[in-house]
C-alpha cells in the first residue's frame, strides 16, 4: 500500500512516500513544477519518481518545521470542492431511505483543514457533531472525467441539530469546515476502517465512543452512487480535485453528547494508523445552550 503526502518545509514544497512515524527522519523530495494529480491520472509511477529524484532529509527534531497539506489541494481553493453522502450506512438505513443518498456541498478547498488546525462553525450553529468518514479523492482529466485517484480520513464537521429542526437544512448543516489527513492511500477504498473518537473540554475528556466504517457498512453501492454524482456536467470542469466523504457511522450526537464552542475532537482511525485532532471554534456563547433545545 503506497502513501503520499505533501507538505512545506522551510518556505518550500515537498512531497514524500509512507506515514511519518514520531522519531525517525522525513525524506522529502522538492516538488517543483510537478503536478502529482496529474501525474496520477496519467499513471504515473510516484515511487520511480522518487527514486529518481534528490531528497532532502528532515531530521526528526525539526519536524515542527514541516507543515503536512491536504492530500492535492490546488494552490487556487477555487479548484477544489469538498462534498459528501448523508446516511449511507446501514445502521441509518429506515424506511424513508432515497435510492440515492443525499449528497451536499462543504465549500471549496479552504475548508480542508488539517490536523491540528482549527474547525470553524457558523455562529448559529444548534448542535455540532463530529463524522469520522473515508474521503474519496478525484481529479477531473482534460476529457472532464472525473479520476479516483486514492482516499484519506477525515472529519465531517456537521450541525446536525440545524438539520434535526427542519430536514430541508442539510445544505446550512454542512456549511462547517472538514477536517482531512494529509495521506493519499493510493489503492481502492477499504472495505472496513475501526477507530474510536475522543473529545475534550477545558483540558479533559468529556466522550468518548468507537466507530466502524468502510465500504462493507455502506447501504449504496460506492459505483452507483459515485456514478450518479458524476453524470452532473456542472462538476466536471478539467483539473478540478474532488473531495468526497462517503458517510459515517453513530456519532457523539446520537449518544447524547452536546458539543461547544472550543471542545478538541480527536478521531483515532486505529485499523489505518492515521489519528486527526482539531479544535472547534464558534463564536456563539448561546452554541450550549440551543444545543439542549434539540430532540
Amino acid at each position: 500500500m503506497t502513501v503520499l503526502f505533501e507538505c512545506t518545509y522551510r518556505g518550500d514544497r515537498y512531497f514524500g512516500l509512507g506515514l511519518p512515524e514520531d522519531g525517525e527522519p522525513l525524506r522529502l523530495t522538492p516538488l517543483g513544477n510537478l503536478d502529482l494529480g496529474k501525474l496520477l491520472v496519467e499513471g504515473g509511477d510516484v515511487a520511480v519518481l522518487l527514486a529518481a529524484a534528490e531528497t532532502v532529509t528532515v531530521p526528526a527534531s525539526e519536524h515542527d518545521a514541516v507543515s503536512f497539506r491536504p492530500p492535492l489541494l490546488p494552490d487556487h481553493p477555487g479548484d477544489a470542492m469538498v462534498g459528501g453522502f448523508m446516511q449511507t450506512h446501514n445502521v441509518k438505513v429506515d424506511a424513508d431511505t432515497p435510492s440515492q443518498p443525499n449528497w451536499f456541498l462543504k465549500g471549496l478547498g479552504e475548508v480542508l483543514k488539517t490536523s491540528g488546525e482549527d474547525l470553524r462553525a457558523p455562529v448559529g450553529s444548534v448542535a455540532l457533531t463530529e463524522e469520522a468518514e473515508i474521503v474519496l479523492v478525484y481529479v477531473t482529466d482534460d476529457d472532464h472525467r472525473p479520476r479516483y485517484v486514492g482516499h484519506t480520513f477525515g472529519n465531517d464537521l456537521t450541525d446536525i441539530g440545524r438539520f434535526r429542526r427542519h430536514r430541508g437544512h442539510l445544505s446550512y448543516a454542512k456549511l462547517c469546515d472538514a477536517a482531512v489527513a494529509p495521506w493519499l492511500f493510493l489503492d481502492e477504498p477499504p472495505r472496513h476502517v475501526t477507530g474510536h473518537v475522543t473529545i475534550e473540554r477545558d483540558g479533559e475528556p468529556c466522550w468518548r465512543g468507537e466507530f466502524t466504517t468502510g465500504t462493507k457498512a455502506l447501504h449504496y453501492g460506492l459505483d452507483d452512487i459515485m456514478s450518479e454524482l458524476f453524470s452532473y456536467d456542472a462538476l466536471l470542469t478539467p483539473g478540478r480535485v474532488h473531495y468526497v466523504y462517503i458517510g459515517a457511522d453513530r456519532s457523539s450526537f446520537h449518544d447524547g453528547h452536546r458539543m461547544a464552542d472550543g471542545d478538541r475532537v480527536t478521531l483515532d482511525f486505529t485499523s489505518h494508523g492515521v489519528t486527526l485532532s482539531n479544535t472547534v471554534r464558534c463564536a456563539s456563547p448561546a452554541l450550549v445552550a440551543a444545543a439542549h433545545e434539540v430532540s
